[in-house]
């Protein structure tokens, strides 16, 4: 490998506040807070909105999106395709 061209990596925390949980890993991020890892070390910390532990792939869990009452509002509005014979 060639020196000096690849981005330097450091340990960081990633925080997914949705779940309430904490990644310890190695990143190029770099954040100016930090946090006290279990280890008794500080570490920079990155806060996500959805990790692994809180996406609906990986927990089972899904939202119900509401498909019919949106086709029938757009019916209502425009008539169906079928009438405008």
């Amino acid at each position: 490998m060639k020196p000096r061209i690849h981005p330097e990596t450091r340990l960081v925390v990633f925080r997914d506040r949705a779940a309430d949980t904490a990644f310890l890993t190695r990143s190029t991020a770099d954040s100016s807070k930090t946090i006290e890892w279990e280890d008794g070390r500080t570490y920079p910390v990155i806060d996500v909105e959805i990790s692994s532990a809180s996406h609906p792939f990986y927990t089972g869990n899904s939202r119900v999106v509401d498909t019919a009452g949106r086709v029938e509002r757009f019916e209502r509005r425009y008539g169906r395709a079928g009438a405008r014979d």
